[in-house]
């Protein structure tokens, strides 16, 4: 059988750094292939040069036993590739329905103008056939993250890839959405369509894919059947050691309320209420997550939280001092660390290198800044923080742009870490990150909050919130649908809970359902007093 991608020892180099060496792959016509590796192990390179952003220094691609060589991401385009990055290429400013169609608009006046209508209408039967929510008339700015990653994959979906390059797709879906996108996997490969399929969860590997490649430090370390090996033996193969891949954490032992958000209320310009009255506290020694789609208000309650923006009701308290209206380098001066959604918006300036990129939110604040900044000790900084999390390539000099979407991650992470801060709001953490990090980012949590540390965990990786999380609230539409111990709920009534069903219409509707009737006991709407009822003591 030809293969319908053949990558043949492909070398590529950039200064100081062998981002592939004499890689070879090959994936056949009408499968799902795996492509797993650590931050910086060669895996977006590989991908970037089947898709013309690189030239390989040497190496053949061919396609259907042919011979190509792309010059541009157009050539692969051209060619039946597409290509979903870490990183969006969306413009933001346009609507979604513009971004999909970019380069290929239905027109109309003889050509002379984008046919808006169809364009709209394309997106929507697109959306509807695929089953992706997406507002064709929203600006791209305006949507969250997960999204905009939805955009994404309707953009390439829309040009009629036969490859499809897909970088870790599912970080921001339900189980139930996870299971719809594989579903979505299986009609592709039936129509003769081919996948390659980067991500870091060794389970969705195993999954969805037939063949799962391993890349560690730029070379190819194994091809191995899906259905034939396992977590531990893919795990090993990443890291070149065993390691642990499921938390292992004691039990909590909370404190004093550090963190305290009451009643905050967040809304757009346009009058749009994004949260409606929300509020928990979070206690020294504990880790309180917030699960659900992106989308429905993390990001905003984020913001308000953390000084980026001023709610339209509500306080916010930091041990005894109300925050609401602090600025966010006050923030950071009282002691609270932020790990941003959006770590090339929010987290880093890409042209500055990791010297200046550490000090950012410090350049006011002693020993390293004041009345004058301490390059020196800002350099040294750095360093620490590079060498502590394993930041390739491990240089205070490299420019933030320059570093792999996982090691750029590392970097904040640890930035944030080591401000010895009393509050951590950590919002997807491990995004991006390959298995060895996620171990060490999360060993790193459990050992701030053992230290007294308040930490609010904002994630929609149900392993990971509830693995670390000592009680977790579900956030569906602005509000907290409920909050429950992580340990005694299920995946599906933690996806149920993501839909936005509440606890109590789904005993009413078992007792309509076992012909029951009466009365009983109904937790609060918002959980928040019944989520501290059901830790007490558990935990």
């Amino acid at each position: 059988m030809t293969n319908a991608v053949e990558l043949r020892e492909i070398t590529k180099r950039f200064p100081g750094v062998i981002a592939n060496d004499d890689v070879s792959l090959a994936v056949e016509p009408g499968t799902v292939h795996a492509l797993l590796g650590e931050n910086g192990a060669g895996k977006s390179t590989l991908m970037n040069v089947l898709y013309g952003l690189y030239e390989p220094d040497s190496g053949t691609i061919e396609l259907d036993g042919q011979s190509r060589t792309f010059d541009s991401p157009r050539d692969a385009i051209d060619a039946g590739i597409g290509m979903i990055h870490q990183h969006f290429m969306l413009v933001p400013p346009m609507s979604v329905a513009e971004n999909v169609v970019l380069g290929h608009e239905p027109k109309k006046w003889g050509g002379l103008a984008t046919d808006r209508e169809r364009a709209s209408n394309a997106v929507d039967e697109l959306a509807e056939r695929y089953g992706f929510a997406a507002d064709p008339d929203a600006a791209v700015e305006d949507i969250s993250v997960g999204e905009q990653q939805r955009v994404e994959i309707l953009k390439a979906l829309y040009r009629g890839a036969e490859v499809l390059i897909l970088d870790e797709p599912t970080g921001v879906l339900t189980p139930q959405e996870v299971e719809d996108l594989f579903s979505v996997f299986e009609d592709l490969t039936a129509e003769g369509k081919t996948l390659v399929f980067i991500t870091h969860k060794l389970g969705e590997a195993m999954e969805a894919a037939d063949e799962i490649t391993v890349l560690r430090d730029g070379v190819n370390v194994g091809t191995v059947a899906a259905d034939a090996t396992s977590r531990e033996e893919l795990a090993e193969m990443m890291v070149g050691r065993e390691g642990g891949l499921d938390v292992d954490a004691v039990p909590a032992d909370p404190g004093a309320p550090v963190l305290s958000v009451d009643g905050v209320s967040v809304s757009d310009e346009h009058g749009g209420e994004h949260v409606t009255d929300t509020g928990f506290s979070v206690r020294e020694g504990e880790i309180f997550g917030i699960g659900g789609v992106d989308g429905n208000g993390q990001a905003e309650l984020v913001e308000a939280i953390t000084g980026l923006r001023t709610p339209d009701s509500g306080t916010v308290g930091l041990g005894d001092e109300e925050i609401t209206r602090v600025s966010r380098g006050g923030h950071i001066e009282r002691g609270m660390a932020y790990i941003p959604e959006d770590r090339q918006e929010r987290g880093l300036v890409m042209e500055f290198d990791l010297t200046e990129n550490g000090m950012l939110g410090s350049q006011h604040i002693p020993p390293l800044g004041g009345g004058r900044i301490d390059w020196n000790g800002a350099r040294d900084h750095a360093a620490d923080v590079i060498e502590a999390y394993d930041v390739r390539p491990p240089a205070p000099a490299a420019r933030a742009g320059s570093l792999s979407g996982g090691n750029q991650q590392k970097f904040v992470v640890g930035r944030e870490f080591e401000r010895d801060p009393d509050v951590v709001v950590a919002t997807h953490p491990t995004r991006g990150v390959d298995v060895g990090s996620q171990e060490f980012i999360h060993n790193r949590l459990l050992e701030l909050r053992d230290s007294g540390v308040a930490v609010v965990l904002v994630s929609a990786n149900l392993t990971e919130v509830r693995g670390l999380a000592d009680r977790l609230a579900v956030m569906h539409d602005g509000g907290f649908v409920d909050v429950v111990d992580p340990d005694n709920v299920t995946e599906e009534e933690l996806g149920l809970l993501m839909a936005g069903e509440r606890p109590e219409e789904r005993e009413r509707a078992d007792v309509t359902a076992d012909g029951g009737g009466g009365t009983r006991d109904e937790s609060p709407g918002d959980g928040t007093d019944a989520g501290q009822r059901s830790t007490e003591g558990e935990r």
